[in-house]
């Protein structure tokens, strides 16, 4: 199989990565800041990068063409956090690891519109599973494909809710991109 690994570097984000096989996008890291608390030397995610430098390995000529979808879709990304409004709807994914109730989970986020959000229960709903608001709460934080499958589009009934390692304050500038003020 084809595997290109590329990262990309987002002024005021950080680094991020995606993960690609044969064209479609299979995992994504959004981006993070350098740990500067990390002793001087110290390994870090960010260091064995250049700016969207691309890594391509076990790579076939016949498979070549994998790694041509990776430069648009770091376009994009660039374009939304810049604050432009980018839809993401047509970055083939992998979703064959989904059971059916993730897979119409992963559709039904992908329907969310930009600046829009969803509550857990209103995602449960819109995948066919009404009262599975926990269940859909659990897709999302197993997400492996963010801002691919919107996640952050989700949010609890009572306010923003979570949003895994990356925390509230992220989620809420992703919405804030998005013009979604809570």
């Amino acid at each position: 199989m084809a595997v290109s690994e590329v990262a990309y570097e987002v002024d005021g984000w950080g680094t991020g990565t995606l993960w690609f096989a044969d064209r479609v996008l299979v995992w994504h890291e959004l981006p993070r800041p350098r740990d500067d608390s990390a002793p001087l030397g110290a390994p870090q995610p960010t260091t064995r990068f250049n700016r969207n430098e691309e890594t391509v390995t076990r790579v076939r000529r016949d498979r070549a063409r994998s790694v041509s979808i990776s430069p648009q879709v770091v376009r994009r990304l660039h374009r939304y956090f810049a604050g432009e409004r980018v839809e993401f709807g047509g970055v083939e994914i992998d979703l064959d690891w989904c059971t059916p109730f993730q897979r119409a989970v992963a559709d039904a986020l992908r329907a969310v519109p930009y600046g829009e959000v969803v509550t857990y229960g209103e995602l449960a709903a819109l995948a066919g599973h009404p009262n599975a608001q926990r269940a859909a709460g659990t897709f999302c934080a197993h997400n492996r494909l963010p801002l691919v499958i919107p996640c952050h589009r989700v949010v609890a009934a009572g306010g923003l809710g979570s949003y895994g390692s990356l925390g509230e304050g992220y989620k809420g500038r992703l919405l804030a991109l998005e013009g979604v003020r809570l």
